[in-house]
C-alpha cells in the first residue's frame, strides 16, 4: 500500500487512492487509528469502486492541527478532500469516529452522499449511571488532590503524569494537542443530525461492542429515516471479528 500526500489548508494529509473506477467510495477510520486499520474495508470495495481512505488530522501520517479542533473541523476536512479531488457524490463508509464524522457530513451535505455505511459508530453519548458519576467525581477529586500534593512542581508536567496514570486508554494513547482534541470530540453528540440524513444507511455493529454498545446502534436505527441494522458476532472492530459476514453484508447493501 502506497500513500500519497495532499495539502489541505497547509496541512499534510496522507491519502490512499485506488484511482480506478467510475464510482467513488470514501472510507474513514476511527479515533486513534489510520488508513491501515480500515484496509479490510477498502479490500471489500476496490473491485467495484475507486476507494479513497485518508489519515485524519492528528492520525497516522497526517499533520496534527495547530489548535484544539472539534468534530465540525473533521467534517470540514472531508468536504475539502471531496473538493480537492473534484468529487460530487460518493458512497461513504466510516468506523467509530469516522462514522460519527459521516453522520454530520451526510446531514449537512445530502447531495454528496449516495449510500452510507456506519460501522460501530460513535456519536450517541452514553447514559449517565450512578457508577459513571461516581467515576467522574472520583476522577475530579483525585485530580485536585494531585495538584495539592505536587503544587511545588510544574503544573503542566504534573497533570501530564496524572492523566497518564488515571486517564482513559484513548486519552493515554493521545499526545500533546491531540489529547485536548480528544477531550473535546469525545463529549460531542451528533444525535441531533440523525433525522436529517437522507441517504440509505446500513448500520453494522458487533454484539459485544463495549466502546459503542449495541444500545447506541438502536438509537441510530430509530432516528435515521432510511436505516437498517445488521448485528455481527464481534466487538468494536466487528468488520475484523466477522470479516466474511461483514464483506457479504456490505456487498449485498451496495
Amino acid at each position: 500500500m502506497e500513500k500519497e500526500f495532499i495539502r489541505i489548508d497547509g496541512k499534510k494529509i496522507a491519502v490512499y487512492d485506488t484511482k480506478t473506477g467510475d464510482d467513488v467510495a470514501f472510507v474513514l477510520h476511527g479515533w486513534g487509528a489510520n488508513i491501515e486499520s480500515v484496509m479490510p474495508i477498502v479490500s471489500s470495495l476496490k473491485d467495484r469502486y475507486r476507494v479513497i481512505a485518508y489519515d485524519s488530522l492528528g492520525h497516522g501520517d497526517s499533520d496534527e492541527p495547530d489548535a484544539v479542533i472539534g468534530g465540525d473541523d473533521y467534517v470540514d476536512l472531508l468536504r475539502k478532500i471531496y473538493d480537492y479531488y473534484g468529487i460530487a457524490r460518493a458512497t461513504c463508509i466510516g468506523h467509530s469516529f469516522g462514522g460519527k464524522t459521516l453522520t454530520v457530513f451526510a446531514a449537512l451535505y445530502p447531495e454528496k452522499v449516495g449510500k452510507l455505511v456506519l460501522v460501530d459508530a460513535s456519536g450517541v453519548l452514553p447514559k449517565r449511571s450512578f457508577t459513571y458519576y461516581r467515576k467522574v467525581y472520583t476522577f475530579k477529586f483525585l485530580k485536585k488532590l494531585y495538584k495539592l500534593l505536587f503544587f511545588w512542581q510544574d503544573t503542566e508536567k504534573a497533570m501530564a503524569r496524572f492523566y497518564k496514570k488515571f486517564g482513559s486508554d484513548d486519552y493515554k494513547a493521545a499526545d500533546g494537542i491531540m489529547r485536548k482534541v480528544f477531550v473535546k470530540v469525545v463529549n460531542e453528540s451528533t444525535e441531533e443530525y440523525f433525522p436529517r440524513i437522507q441517504a440509505d444507511t446500513l448500520l453494522i455493529w458487533g454484539d459485544e461492542d463495549d466502546a459503542t454498545p449495541l444500545s447506541m446502534a438502536r438509537v441510530f436505527e430509530e432516528k435515521i429515516p432510511e436505516a437498517g441494522l445488521v448485528v455481527l458476532k464481534g466487538g468494536h472492530f466487528s468488520y475484523l471479528d466477522a470479516y466474511g459476514q461483514f464483506d457479504a453484508v456490505l456487498r449485498s447493501f451496495l
